[in-house]
Protein backbone atom coordinates (compact mmCIF):
# COMPACT_ATOMS: atom_id res chain seq x y z
CA UNK A 1 0.00 0.00 0.00
CA UNK A 2 1.37 3.29 -1.03
CA UNK A 3 1.85 5.35 2.25
CA UNK A 4 0.92 9.03 2.11
CA UNK A 5 3.90 11.27 3.21
CA UNK A 6 2.86 13.43 6.37
CA UNK A 7 3.70 16.91 4.62
CA UNK A 8 0.85 15.85 1.89
CA UNK A 9 -1.10 14.48 5.02
CA UNK A 10 -0.74 18.08 6.91
CA UNK A 11 -1.13 20.20 3.53
CA UNK A 12 -4.50 18.29 3.32
CA UNK A 13 -5.99 18.63 6.57
CA UNK A 14 -5.27 22.62 6.24
CA UNK A 15 -6.71 23.10 2.78
CA UNK A 16 -9.63 21.11 4.18
CA UNK A 17 -11.33 25.03 5.01
CA UNK A 18 -9.63 26.60 1.88
CA UNK A 19 -10.62 24.12 -0.69
CA UNK A 20 -13.62 22.27 -0.38
CA UNK A 21 -12.48 19.23 2.21
CA UNK A 22 -14.49 20.35 4.70
CA UNK A 23 -17.79 18.43 4.14
CA UNK A 24 -19.38 15.63 2.21
CA UNK A 25 -22.77 14.71 -0.09
CA UNK A 26 -25.50 13.27 0.87
CA UNK A 27 -25.86 9.47 -0.35
CA UNK A 28 -29.33 9.38 -0.64
CA UNK A 29 -31.62 8.47 -4.56
CA UNK A 30 -32.56 11.35 -6.07
CA UNK A 31 -36.01 12.42 -6.52
CA UNK A 32 -36.72 11.53 -10.09
CA UNK A 33 -39.64 12.52 -12.19
CA UNK A 34 -42.16 10.23 -13.13
CA UNK A 35 -42.73 11.35 -16.58
CA UNK A 36 -41.05 8.70 -18.68
CA UNK A 37 -40.29 9.86 -22.18
CA UNK A 38 -42.23 8.39 -25.15
CA UNK A 39 -39.41 7.45 -27.48
CA UNK A 40 -38.81 3.77 -26.85
CA UNK A 41 -34.40 4.12 -27.05
CA UNK A 42 -33.05 1.71 -29.20
CA UNK A 43 -31.65 -1.09 -27.60
CA UNK A 44 -28.28 -0.45 -29.76
CA UNK A 45 -27.68 3.16 -27.90
CA UNK A 46 -27.66 1.91 -24.60
CA UNK A 47 -24.18 1.51 -24.12
CA UNK A 48 -23.17 3.34 -27.13
CA UNK A 49 -20.39 5.94 -27.88
CA UNK A 50 -20.47 8.65 -30.23
CA UNK A 51 -17.77 10.18 -31.83
CA UNK A 52 -18.06 13.69 -33.68
CA UNK A 53 -16.60 13.70 -36.90
CA UNK A 54 -14.85 16.75 -38.06
CA UNK A 55 -14.74 15.46 -41.76
CA UNK A 56 -12.72 18.74 -42.83
CA UNK A 57 -10.41 18.63 -40.51
CA UNK A 58 -10.16 14.44 -40.76
CA UNK A 59 -7.42 14.03 -43.33
CA UNK A 60 -4.80 15.40 -45.93
CA UNK A 61 -8.15 15.63 -48.28
CA UNK A 62 -10.88 16.17 -46.52
CA UNK A 63 -12.26 13.32 -48.78
CA UNK A 64 -15.17 10.98 -46.76
CA UNK A 65 -13.20 8.68 -49.08
CA UNK A 66 -10.11 9.14 -47.08
CA UNK A 67 -11.89 9.19 -43.51
CA UNK A 68 -13.92 5.89 -45.00
CA UNK A 69 -9.97 4.11 -44.49
CA UNK A 70 -10.26 5.10 -40.55
CA UNK A 71 -13.68 2.95 -39.81
CA UNK A 72 -11.78 0.24 -38.51
CA UNK A 73 -9.34 2.04 -36.35
CA UNK A 74 -12.89 3.95 -35.30
CA UNK A 75 -14.53 0.89 -34.59
CA UNK A 76 -11.33 -0.73 -32.44
CA UNK A 77 -11.56 2.50 -30.41
CA UNK A 78 -15.60 1.48 -29.35
CA UNK A 79 -17.49 3.88 -31.62
CA UNK A 80 -20.85 2.95 -32.21
CA UNK A 81 -22.28 6.40 -33.77
CA UNK A 82 -20.48 8.36 -36.02
CA UNK A 83 -22.21 12.01 -35.86
CA UNK A 84 -20.96 14.31 -38.94
CA UNK A 85 -20.67 17.83 -38.65
CA UNK A 86 -22.76 19.51 -41.69
CA UNK A 87 -21.47 17.91 -44.84
CA UNK A 88 -24.01 20.15 -46.82
CA UNK A 89 -22.66 22.87 -49.24
CA UNK A 90 -21.69 26.16 -47.62
CA UNK A 91 -22.58 29.33 -48.81
CA UNK A 92 -19.80 31.69 -50.51
CA UNK A 93 -22.32 35.22 -49.57
CA UNK A 94 -21.20 36.65 -46.47
CA UNK A 95 -19.03 33.40 -45.63
CA UNK A 96 -16.88 33.71 -42.56
CA UNK A 97 -13.23 32.90 -43.61
CA UNK A 98 -11.50 31.01 -46.59
CA UNK A 99 -14.13 27.97 -46.64
CA UNK A 100 -16.62 29.21 -44.04
CA UNK A 101 -18.70 27.93 -41.83
CA UNK A 102 -20.39 24.24 -41.81
CA UNK A 103 -23.19 25.18 -40.05
CA UNK A 104 -24.06 28.55 -42.92
CA UNK A 105 -26.09 25.82 -45.03
CA UNK A 106 -26.75 26.42 -48.63
CA UNK A 107 -28.79 23.41 -49.92
CA UNK A 108 -29.82 20.99 -47.47
CA UNK A 109 -30.17 18.04 -50.19
CA UNK A 110 -27.10 18.02 -51.46
CA UNK A 111 -23.12 17.21 -50.10
CA UNK A 112 -20.64 19.58 -49.95
CA UNK A 113 -18.10 18.96 -52.78
CA UNK A 114 -15.09 19.71 -50.74
CA UNK A 115 -15.83 16.05 -49.36
CA UNK A 116 -16.38 14.61 -52.45
CA UNK A 117 -19.69 12.83 -53.83
CA UNK A 118 -22.82 12.09 -52.21
CA UNK A 119 -22.72 8.81 -53.36
CA UNK A 120 -19.27 8.34 -51.86
CA UNK A 121 -20.65 9.82 -48.47
CA UNK A 122 -23.38 6.64 -49.01
CA UNK A 123 -20.54 4.25 -49.57
CA UNK A 124 -19.16 5.29 -46.79
CA UNK A 125 -22.33 4.92 -44.37
CA UNK A 126 -23.02 1.74 -46.08
CA UNK A 127 -19.44 0.45 -44.75
CA UNK A 128 -20.34 2.06 -41.39
CA UNK A 129 -23.38 -0.08 -41.12
CA UNK A 130 -21.27 -3.53 -42.22
CA UNK A 131 -19.46 -2.95 -38.93
CA UNK A 132 -21.82 -2.09 -36.74
CA UNK A 133 -22.06 1.36 -36.42
CA UNK A 134 -24.31 4.39 -36.86
CA UNK A 135 -24.35 7.45 -38.86
CA UNK A 136 -26.14 10.71 -37.48
CA UNK A 137 -25.71 13.92 -39.02
CA UNK A 138 -25.38 17.68 -38.00
CA UNK A 139 -28.63 19.38 -39.24
CA UNK A 140 -29.01 23.09 -39.31
CA UNK A 141 -32.61 23.72 -38.84
CA UNK A 142 -32.83 26.98 -37.29
CA UNK A 143 -30.97 29.54 -40.06
CA UNK A 144 -29.49 28.83 -43.58
CA UNK A 145 -26.90 30.12 -45.34
CA UNK A 146 -27.36 33.62 -46.90
CA UNK A 147 -27.19 32.35 -50.53
CA UNK A 148 -29.60 29.11 -49.72
CA UNK A 149 -32.47 29.10 -52.35
CA UNK A 150 -35.01 29.66 -49.87
CA UNK A 151 -34.01 33.21 -49.71
CA UNK A 152 -34.97 34.13 -53.10
CA UNK A 153 -37.94 31.27 -53.80
CA UNK A 154 -39.86 31.15 -50.55
CA UNK A 155 -38.88 34.98 -48.48
CA UNK A 156 -41.37 34.29 -46.74
CA UNK A 157 -39.72 31.66 -44.88
CA UNK A 158 -37.17 33.59 -43.30
CA UNK A 159 -37.79 36.38 -39.85
CA UNK A 160 -37.41 39.37 -40.98
CA UNK A 161 -36.40 42.71 -38.46
CA UNK A 162 -38.47 45.65 -38.04
CA UNK A 163 -37.03 47.34 -41.90
CA UNK A 164 -38.29 44.05 -43.49
CA UNK A 165 -34.53 42.62 -43.50
CA UNK A 166 -33.74 38.88 -42.78
CA UNK A 167 -31.07 38.68 -39.98
CA UNK A 168 -29.04 35.93 -38.33
CA UNK A 169 -28.98 35.21 -34.51
CA UNK A 170 -26.68 36.05 -32.28
CA UNK A 171 -23.76 37.47 -34.40
CA UNK A 172 -23.97 35.62 -36.38
CA UNK A 173 -23.94 37.39 -39.94
CA UNK A 174 -23.03 34.66 -42.48
CA UNK A 175 -26.91 33.20 -41.68
CA UNK A 176 -30.69 34.07 -41.96
CA UNK A 177 -33.00 33.25 -39.62
CA UNK A 178 -35.95 30.70 -40.64
CA UNK A 179 -39.42 31.64 -39.72
CA UNK A 180 -41.45 28.67 -37.88
CA UNK A 181 -44.78 30.35 -37.97
CA UNK A 182 -44.76 29.46 -42.21
CA UNK A 183 -46.42 26.18 -42.07
CA UNK A 184 -44.54 25.28 -45.43
CA UNK A 185 -41.30 26.52 -44.53
CA UNK A 186 -41.55 23.61 -41.37
CA UNK A 187 -42.95 20.84 -44.34
CA UNK A 188 -39.99 21.33 -46.44
CA UNK A 189 -37.59 21.16 -43.17
CA UNK A 190 -39.21 17.81 -42.79
CA UNK A 191 -39.17 16.67 -46.11
CA UNK A 192 -35.41 17.55 -46.39
CA UNK A 193 -34.68 15.55 -43.53
CA UNK A 194 -36.61 12.56 -44.57
CA UNK A 195 -34.30 12.65 -47.31
CA UNK A 196 -31.51 11.82 -46.04
CA UNK A 197 -33.19 8.94 -44.07
CA UNK A 198 -34.50 7.20 -46.70
CA UNK A 199 -32.15 8.28 -49.83
CA UNK A 200 -29.14 7.90 -47.91
CA UNK A 201 -29.76 5.78 -44.76
CA UNK A 202 -28.59 7.75 -42.20
CA UNK A 203 -29.55 7.08 -38.92
CA UNK A 204 -30.47 10.50 -37.67
CA UNK A 205 -29.53 13.90 -36.49
CA UNK A 206 -27.88 16.01 -34.26
CA UNK A 207 -29.86 18.95 -34.34
CA UNK A 208 -28.05 22.31 -34.00
CA UNK A 209 -29.07 24.85 -31.83
CA UNK A 210 -32.52 22.63 -31.15
CA UNK A 211 -33.80 24.66 -28.25
CA UNK A 212 -34.28 27.75 -31.23
CA UNK A 213 -36.79 25.82 -32.56
CA UNK A 214 -39.95 25.73 -31.59
CA UNK A 215 -40.39 22.27 -29.49
CA UNK A 216 -43.95 21.48 -31.24
CA UNK A 217 -42.12 21.75 -34.45
CA UNK A 218 -40.08 18.89 -33.33
CA UNK A 219 -43.06 17.08 -31.63
CA UNK A 220 -44.84 16.89 -35.01
CA UNK A 221 -41.65 15.66 -36.89
CA UNK A 222 -40.34 13.20 -34.85
CA UNK A 223 -43.51 11.06 -35.63
CA UNK A 224 -43.02 11.58 -39.56
CA UNK A 225 -38.99 10.91 -39.52
CA UNK A 226 -39.71 7.65 -37.32
CA UNK A 227 -42.61 6.78 -40.42
CA UNK A 228 -39.31 7.10 -42.97
CA UNK A 229 -37.33 4.76 -41.36
CA UNK A 230 -37.73 2.99 -38.03
CA UNK A 231 -34.81 3.09 -34.40
CA UNK A 232 -33.39 6.70 -35.70
CA UNK A 233 -31.57 8.71 -32.87
CA UNK A 234 -32.03 12.33 -32.50
CA UNK A 235 -29.71 14.18 -30.25
CA UNK A 236 -30.44 18.05 -29.86
CA UNK A 237 -27.77 20.70 -29.04
CA UNK A 238 -29.83 21.38 -26.39
CA UNK A 239 -29.88 21.34 -22.00
CA UNK A 240 -33.91 21.21 -22.83
CA UNK A 241 -35.99 18.79 -20.70
CA UNK A 242 -38.83 19.40 -23.15
CA UNK A 243 -37.03 18.70 -26.06
CA UNK A 244 -36.72 15.34 -24.60
CA UNK A 245 -40.25 14.32 -23.70
CA UNK A 246 -41.49 13.44 -27.42
CA UNK A 247 -38.74 14.62 -30.01
CA UNK A 248 -35.04 13.78 -28.92
CA UNK A 249 -33.09 10.42 -27.53
CA UNK A 250 -30.72 12.43 -26.08
CA UNK A 251 -29.45 16.17 -25.56
CA UNK A 252 -26.16 18.25 -24.59
CA UNK A 253 -25.06 17.97 -20.53
CA UNK A 254 -24.01 21.48 -20.84
CA UNK A 255 -24.55 21.98 -17.30
CA UNK A 256 -22.04 19.39 -16.30
CA UNK A 257 -19.13 20.66 -19.12
CA UNK A 258 -19.61 23.65 -17.17
CA UNK A 259 -19.79 22.07 -13.59
CA UNK A 260 -16.50 19.94 -14.88
CA UNK A 261 -14.58 23.15 -15.68
CA UNK A 262 -15.75 25.04 -12.19
CA UNK A 263 -14.15 21.91 -10.22
CA UNK A 264 -10.87 22.45 -12.54
CA UNK A 265 -10.81 26.28 -12.06
CA UNK A 266 -11.05 25.57 -8.49
CA UNK A 267 -8.52 23.22 -8.31
CA UNK A 268 -6.35 25.81 -10.37
CA UNK A 269 -6.42 24.11 -13.28
CA UNK A 270 -8.04 26.00 -15.92
CA UNK A 271 -5.98 28.22 -18.04
CA UNK A 272 -7.35 28.95 -21.30
CA UNK A 273 -7.49 32.95 -22.05
CA UNK A 274 -9.31 34.32 -25.40
CA UNK A 275 -6.65 36.76 -26.95
CA UNK A 276 -7.52 40.06 -25.63
CA UNK A 277 -9.73 39.23 -23.00
CA UNK A 278 -9.25 38.98 -19.14
CA UNK A 279 -8.63 35.11 -17.68
CA UNK A 280 -12.50 33.84 -16.69
CA UNK A 281 -13.29 33.41 -13.56
CA UNK A 282 -15.39 30.80 -11.98
CA UNK A 283 -17.86 30.25 -9.05
CA UNK A 284 -15.66 27.72 -6.43
CA UNK A 285 -17.14 24.21 -7.00
CA UNK A 286 -16.13 20.99 -5.71
CA UNK A 287 -17.16 17.26 -6.46
CA UNK A 288 -20.04 16.98 -4.67
CA UNK A 289 -21.92 19.63 -6.86
CA UNK A 290 -21.95 16.48 -9.52
CA UNK A 291 -24.81 15.47 -6.93
CA UNK A 292 -26.64 18.55 -6.73
CA UNK A 293 -26.98 18.52 -10.51
CA UNK A 294 -27.59 15.14 -10.96
CA UNK A 295 -30.66 15.26 -8.42
CA UNK A 296 -31.62 18.42 -10.23
CA UNK A 297 -31.56 16.54 -14.11
CA UNK A 298 -33.24 13.78 -12.68
CA UNK A 299 -36.37 15.69 -11.59
CA UNK A 300 -36.13 17.64 -14.69
CA UNK A 301 -35.72 15.17 -17.49
CA UNK A 302 -38.35 12.54 -18.86
CA UNK A 303 -37.19 9.15 -17.23
CA UNK A 304 -35.38 6.85 -20.07
CA UNK A 305 -34.14 10.13 -21.60
CA UNK A 306 -30.28 9.91 -22.20
CA UNK A 307 -27.66 12.95 -21.53
CA UNK A 308 -24.10 13.12 -23.93
CA UNK A 309 -21.11 13.90 -21.58
CA UNK A 310 -18.32 15.25 -22.66
CA UNK A 311 -15.00 17.19 -22.33
CA UNK A 312 -14.59 18.35 -25.66
CA UNK A 313 -16.48 18.99 -29.12
CA UNK A 314 -15.98 20.93 -31.94
CA UNK A 315 -17.51 24.47 -30.08
CA UNK A 316 -15.20 23.99 -27.15
CA UNK A 317 -11.96 22.83 -28.62
CA UNK A 318 -12.51 25.84 -31.25
CA UNK A 319 -13.37 28.74 -28.99
CA UNK A 320 -13.42 27.73 -25.14
CA UNK A 321 -10.01 25.99 -24.92
CA UNK A 322 -8.87 22.28 -25.69
CA UNK A 323 -9.59 20.20 -22.75
CA UNK A 324 -6.13 20.15 -21.32
CA UNK A 325 -6.55 24.00 -21.58
CA UNK A 326 -10.15 23.96 -19.12
CA UNK A 327 -9.23 21.00 -17.08
CA UNK A 328 -5.48 20.49 -16.89
CA UNK A 329 -4.15 17.31 -15.04
CA UNK A 330 -7.93 16.21 -14.34
CA UNK A 331 -9.00 16.01 -17.82
CA UNK A 332 -8.55 11.86 -17.77
CA UNK A 333 -10.78 11.61 -14.66
CA UNK A 334 -12.92 13.42 -15.89
CA UNK A 335 -13.45 11.68 -18.89
CA UNK A 336 -13.50 8.50 -16.47
CA UNK A 337 -16.32 10.55 -15.03
CA UNK A 338 -18.01 10.99 -19.01
CA UNK A 339 -18.03 7.46 -19.57
CA UNK A 340 -19.20 6.14 -15.68
CA UNK A 341 -21.96 9.05 -14.79
CA UNK A 342 -25.79 8.16 -16.35
CA UNK A 343 -26.01 9.24 -20.18
CA UNK A 344 -23.52 8.85 -23.23
CA UNK A 345 -20.19 9.71 -23.73
CA UNK A 346 -18.73 11.48 -26.49
CA UNK A 347 -15.18 11.74 -28.26
CA UNK A 348 -14.72 14.38 -30.89
CA UNK A 349 -12.08 14.37 -33.76
CA UNK A 350 -8.37 13.88 -32.03
CA UNK A 351 -9.78 13.20 -28.81
CA UNK A 352 -8.22 9.83 -28.91
CA UNK A 353 -4.70 10.98 -29.72
CA UNK A 354 -4.43 13.55 -27.31
CA UNK A 355 -4.26 16.60 -29.35
CA UNK A 356 -3.31 19.55 -27.76
CA UNK A 357 -4.46 22.33 -29.70
CA UNK A 358 -7.64 24.18 -31.21
CA UNK A 359 -8.71 22.99 -35.11
CA UNK A 360 -8.92 26.59 -37.02
CA UNK A 361 -12.83 26.82 -37.89
CA UNK A 362 -12.99 28.28 -41.24
CA UNK A 363 -10.62 27.03 -43.30
CA UNK A 364 -8.79 23.69 -43.71
CA UNK A 365 -6.03 22.94 -41.13
CA UNK A 366 -3.64 20.12 -40.52
CA UNK A 367 -5.02 16.75 -39.54
CA UNK A 368 -4.05 15.20 -36.24
CA UNK A 369 -1.47 12.52 -35.89
CA UNK A 370 -3.11 9.13 -36.09
CA UNK A 371 -0.44 6.89 -36.09
CA UNK A 372 1.00 5.43 -34.33
CA UNK A 373 -1.99 5.17 -31.88
CA UNK A 374 -0.59 6.33 -28.03
CA UNK A 375 -1.35 6.28 -24.71
CA UNK A 376 -4.77 8.34 -25.25
CA UNK A 377 -5.93 5.40 -27.86
CA UNK A 378 -5.43 3.00 -25.46
CA UNK A 379 -7.03 5.04 -23.03
CA UNK A 380 -10.03 5.74 -24.83
CA UNK A 381 -10.45 2.03 -26.39
CA UNK A 382 -10.33 0.50 -22.43
CA UNK A 383 -13.23 2.99 -21.47
CA UNK A 384 -15.07 1.69 -24.46
CA UNK A 385 -14.68 -1.76 -23.47
CA UNK A 386 -16.01 -0.78 -20.50
CA UNK A 387 -18.70 0.96 -21.53
CA UNK A 388 -19.37 -1.79 -23.99
CA UNK A 389 -19.17 -5.10 -21.26
CA UNK A 390 -20.74 -3.58 -18.01
CA UNK A 391 -24.28 -3.21 -17.99
CA UNK A 392 -24.36 -0.87 -15.06
CA UNK A 393 -23.10 2.02 -17.28
CA UNK A 394 -26.22 1.77 -20.03
CA UNK A 395 -27.76 4.53 -20.62
CA UNK A 396 -31.47 5.77 -19.43
CA UNK A 397 -33.40 3.25 -17.18
CA UNK A 398 -31.58 0.43 -18.71
CA UNK A 399 -28.23 1.19 -16.67
CA UNK A 400 -27.68 1.10 -12.65
CA UNK A 401 -28.66 3.49 -10.01
CA UNK A 402 -25.57 5.33 -8.84
CA UNK A 403 -24.61 4.94 -4.96
CA UNK A 404 -22.72 7.71 -3.70
CA UNK A 405 -20.08 6.95 -0.97
CA UNK A 406 -19.02 10.56 0.48
CA UNK A 407 -15.79 10.90 1.77
CA UNK A 408 -14.16 13.77 4.69
CA UNK A 409 -12.56 15.69 1.49
CA UNK A 410 -14.95 17.62 -0.59
CA UNK A 411 -12.08 16.67 -3.66
CA UNK A 412 -12.49 12.96 -3.75
CA UNK A 413 -15.95 11.74 -5.62
CA UNK A 414 -16.74 8.20 -5.24
CA UNK A 415 -19.76 5.95 -6.43
CA UNK A 416 -20.67 2.72 -7.76
CA UNK A 417 -23.19 1.43 -10.41
CA UNK A 418 -25.28 -1.72 -9.97
CA UNK A 419 -27.43 -3.63 -12.25
CA UNK A 420 -27.87 -7.52 -11.99
CA UNK A 421 -24.17 -8.74 -11.71
CA UNK A 422 -22.67 -6.23 -13.17
CA UNK A 423 -20.99 -3.36 -10.86
CA UNK A 424 -18.97 -0.46 -11.40
CA UNK A 425 -16.72 1.68 -8.89
CA UNK A 426 -15.20 4.54 -9.78
CA UNK A 427 -13.41 6.90 -7.13
CA UNK A 428 -11.58 10.08 -8.53
CA UNK A 429 -9.12 13.08 -7.32
CA UNK A 430 -10.82 15.91 -8.56
CA UNK A 431 -8.08 18.42 -6.06
CA UNK A 432 -5.07 20.60 -6.53
CA UNK A 433 -3.25 17.89 -4.14
CA UNK A 434 -2.78 14.38 -3.00
CA UNK A 435 -5.50 13.48 -0.85
CA UNK A 436 -5.91 11.16 1.71
CA UNK A 437 -9.03 8.57 1.53
CA UNK A 438 -11.71 8.74 4.19
CA UNK A 439 -14.96 7.71 3.95
CA UNK A 440 -17.31 9.78 5.77
CA UNK A 441 -20.04 7.20 6.44
CA UNK A 442 -20.22 3.66 4.03
CA UNK A 443 -17.05 2.08 2.78
CA UNK A 444 -17.76 0.74 -0.53
CA UNK A 445 -17.64 -3.08 -0.48
CA UNK A 446 -14.74 -4.60 -3.05
CA UNK A 447 -15.31 -8.26 -2.31
CA UNK A 448 -15.62 -9.96 -6.19
CA UNK A 449 -14.45 -6.61 -6.99
CA UNK A 450 -11.12 -6.16 -9.16
CA UNK A 451 -9.30 -3.26 -10.74
CA UNK A 452 -10.59 -2.40 -14.46
CA UNK A 453 -7.02 -1.44 -15.69
CA UNK A 454 -4.91 -4.55 -13.99
CA UNK A 455 -7.00 -7.36 -13.31
CA UNK A 456 -5.75 -7.25 -9.84
CA UNK A 457 -7.98 -7.75 -6.63
CA UNK A 458 -10.11 -4.29 -5.51
CA UNK A 459 -7.84 -2.48 -3.06
CA UNK A 460 -8.49 1.39 -1.71
CA UNK A 461 -5.38 3.38 -1.26
CA UNK A 462 -4.70 5.56 1.44
CA UNK A 463 -4.64 8.69 -1.29
CA UNK A 464 -4.92 9.94 -4.53
CA UNK A 465 -2.66 12.18 -6.50
CA UNK A 466 -4.53 15.60 -8.52
CA UNK A 467 -6.55 13.54 -11.42
CA UNK A 468 -5.89 9.97 -10.11
CA UNK A 469 -8.59 7.46 -10.74
CA UNK A 470 -9.32 4.09 -9.92
CA UNK A 471 -12.41 2.06 -11.89
CA UNK A 472 -13.00 -1.51 -9.80
CA UNK A 473 -15.34 -4.07 -11.54
CA UNK A 474 -17.15 -7.20 -10.99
Amino acid sequence: MKKISILALLASVASMFATGCNGSASSAAPERDSTYTTLTQPEWSRNAIIYEVNLRQYTPSASVTEFATHLPRLKELGVDILWFMPIHPISELNRKGELGSYYAVKDYKAFNPEFGTIEQFKEMVDSAHAMGMKVILDWVPNHTGCDNAWVTEHPEWFSVNEEGKMYGPFDWTDVYELNYDNREMRAAMVDALKFWLTDIDVDGFRCDVAGEVPTDFWDEARPQLDAAKADIFMLAEASKPELQKHAFNMGYNWPMKDLFSEIAATSGQYTFQKEGEPMRTFPLKYAPAIDSLLADQAREYPRDSYLMNMITNHDLNSWEGTEFERLGNLSQAFAVLSYTLPGMPLIYTGQETGMNRAFEFFKKDECPTWEPRNEYFEFYKQLGKLKHEQKALQAGEAGGAMKRYPTQCGHIYAFSRTKGESTVLVIVNLGPIEEYISFADEEPKLANLKNYFTGRSAKIPESLKPGEYLIYVK
